[in-house]
């Protein structure tokens, strides 16, 4: 890395990471290429890390104290229950998470990005190509620039992976998140570490609170279930999209305000109900695993190389981890060729592995739903453990711990 020209293709949480992975190992130029401008920093959505993976970050030097969290302790699995207004608990499990607002977090990890690094906002890439003394970047507006490795950091629409596997794209799950970060509905929530988790037939909903820019507080949400047909079929998600806020359809709102009303307790319902539908996010779910991390003088990080469902908790750990270990492996190496081979080593069996237990995770909660409400405490825990064990019997809910070495 003494004295290598670094490229990191996407300047978002994983982009941000990375390049302080390529400062840290030695590189003596790093340009970041990121396609948003200022939006970046807006995003107001919640995004959480385990106690533990936050400790094993805290040590690797990539996220700190000072980063503004909302410590949890708990979550409450709950369901309707007449009009009761935080409704029936099914059981309550140990939630060991720091929640951030994402944009917070970025912030962060922007504002430690040094001075000597070229970030670039507003710079799109179109392409990358690799021969055997390096790589050519060839910009959206025209131009091309060469540097001796890339990260591709791009999101899952890399133009790195892309570059990489021809043609392998995420494959939609069948259903759709939606996100936002309401208000809260009047105080009936206690404010002392607790999430929910509202449950109803063909998904779920996860609720947290989270602090803003200003230090306020706000209710963060994320509900999955399967949108109708009609309005699927209309998206096209079978290509891989998104829609940010103000792109929602008048149906797709009147579809979740109805879910919400029938099937939420009152409490919670008005919570999400008070977020105003223009800043509301459609989140499609995707799957992708790659068959291996780096190539050559490319490779991937965050959601470039694994799309993991949101629902193991782990996809901004992984990302952060994914920079910690491609700093070790280029500090640790002698060549290119060992750099990419020990980075590939260390990452793509994590990330294969993320992928399989989402999906197993996925089914549970959104695809085959049990019957909530006839679920007791002990029948409950009984179907978490089996649907979040690993092969090997572990758990790897909230990210699965750094390898060392």
């Amino acid at each position: 890395m003494q004295g290598s020209r670094v490229a990191v293709i996407g300047g978002s949480i994983a982009g941000c990471a990375a390049t302080l992975a390529a400062v840290r190992a030695g590189a003596a130029s790093v340009t970041v290429y990121e396609r948003a401008g200022g939006e970046l920093r807006d995003r107001g959505v919640g995004i959480s890390l385990h106690d533990d993976r936050y400790s094993e970050l805290h040590e690797a030097g990539y996220v700190t104290p000072e980063m503004p969290y909302k410590q949890l302790d708990r979550r409450v699995w709950t369901v309707r229950d007449g009009d009761t207004g935080l409704g029936r608990g099914l059981a309550t499990q140990p939630f060991p998470f720091r929640a951030y607002n994402w944009g917070s977090l970025w912030q962060e990890l922007r504002r430690r990005v040094p001075e000597g690094v070229d970030y670039r906002s507003r710079a799109a890439v179109a392409a990358v190509s690799q021969d055997a003394d390096g790589v050519t970047v060839r910009l959206a507006g025209g131009g091309e620039e060469r540097h001796d490795a890339v990260v591709g950091a791009d999101g899952y629409r890399s133009v790195v992976r892309e570059a990489m596997f021809p043609h392998l794209s995420p494959l939609y799950a069948g259903y759709v998140g939606w996100r936002g970060a309401g208000t809260d509905a009047g105080g009936a929530w206690p404010d002392d570490g607790e999430a929910r988790t509202v449950v109803f037939p063909g998904g779920h909903c996860v609720i947290y609170r989270i602090l803003t820019a200003d230090g306020s507080s706000r209710v963060n949400w994320v509900l999955y279930t399967a949108p109708p047909e009609e309005l699927a079929k209309e998206l096209n998600l079978d290509e891989p999209t998104s829609l940010p806020p103000g792109r929602l359809s008048s149906q797709l709102t009147t579809y979740l305000r109805q879910l919400v009303a029938e099937h939420f307790p009152p409490y919670w319902a008005e919570s999400i109900l008070g977020t105003p539908p223009d800043s509301t996010i459609l989140q499609p779910i995707y799957d992708l695993e790659v068959p291996g991390y780096a190539q050559g003088r490319l490779c991937l990080a965050g959601d470039a190389a694994t799309v993991a469902r949101p629902h193991i908790g782990g996809g901004s750990v992984k990302a952060l981890q994914d920079a910690a270990a491609l700093e070790s492996s280029w500090r640790e190496a002698t060549d290119w060729d060992a750099a990419m081979a020990a980075y590939d080593r260390g990452r793509t069996e994590i990330g294969t592995a993320m992928v399989a237990q989402a999906r197993r995770l996925g089914r549970a909660q959104v695809e085959e739903t049990p019957d909530w409400a006839g679920l007791d405490e002990e029948q409950f825990q009984g179907w978490w453990q089996e649907q979040n064990r690993t092969p090997d019997g572990r758990s790897g809910f909230g990210g699965h711990a750094m390898r060392r070495g």
